[in-house]
């Protein structure tokens, strides 16, 4: 490579632009967990998750020739801030608020869910190319800003029920289970659809329970569970 082609405008894509927002939501997530306002924190990180669908989408349309692994690389990095350190924040800032002990175990488990997102990502990129199988291997790391972020804003949410999903959740994103994508135009549509609601939803700040984020919750919950037992039975058979 010429050093003249170093230059960051030979790599950046417009794909590269809406990975770059994923970043900037989940950075300003981690910012309003730190102050507190613990809503807005996961509504950000939600809307993140719209950002890192539709770089890929956008890359794909455009048919982009990510010669050097740029747009990989950047939407890895945006993922590690966004689903990862952001979560992590927004867990400890709510455990901050109980005793000493707990808020400590909280820490731990929220350094786990980073720990296990950097290992995700990374053994991503390295088995992208090199694995014959048009899904995940292990949990998608989105999931676990979408099952902290919905049971936030679900209005069940329990510190002790958060750290456990957490650490199974972390352990299930460096697993070997394979997990589906989403091909499927019509699911795309209405997880779409379920999200806008419940940004919706909060700018209106409607009291009372979020039905749209407990039903989002459930269903991540459901594509967890019913995948890792369909594993779980082809390891036993």
């Amino acid at each position: 490579m010429e050093f003249e082609k170093t230059g960051i405008r030979f790599f950046l894509a417009v794909p590269d632009v809406f990975s770059l927002l994923n970043l900037s939501f989940g950075f300003l997530a981690i910012l309003m967990a730190f102050n507190g306002n613990i809503n807005l924190s996961s509504v950000l990180i939600i809307i993140s998750i719209v950002f890192d669908s539709i770089d890929g989408w956008v890359a794909r349309r455009i048919g982009r020739n990510d010669e050097y692994g740029f747009g990989k690389n950047i939407d890895s990095l945006s993922d590690v801030v966004s689903f990862g350190i952001a979560p992590g924040v927004l867990l400890y800032s709510i455990g901050s608020i109980y005793s000493h002990e707990i808020n400590l175990f909280v820490a731990i488990v929220s350094l786990f869910m980073v720990i296990c997102g950097v290992l995700r990502l990374t053994r991503f990129n390295v088995i992208s190319d090199k694995v014959d199988y048009n899904g995940f291997i292990g949990l998608p790391i989105p999931t676990i800003a979408i099952l902290l972020s919905t049971l936030v804003l679900s209005g069940f949410f329990d510190i002790y029920l958060a750290m456990v999903l957490m650490i199974a959740i972390g352990f299930l994103m460096i697993s070997n289970v394979k997990y589906p994508k989403f091909n499927n135009i019509k699911i795309i549509f209405f997880g779409a659809l379920l999200i806008l609601l419940i940004i919706v939803f909060y700018l209106l700040s409607l009291p009372g329970i979020n039905i749209l984020a407990t039903v989002l919750f459930s269903l991540t919950m459901i594509y967890i569970v019913i995948n890792y037992i369909k594993s779980l039975k082809k390891v036993l058979n």
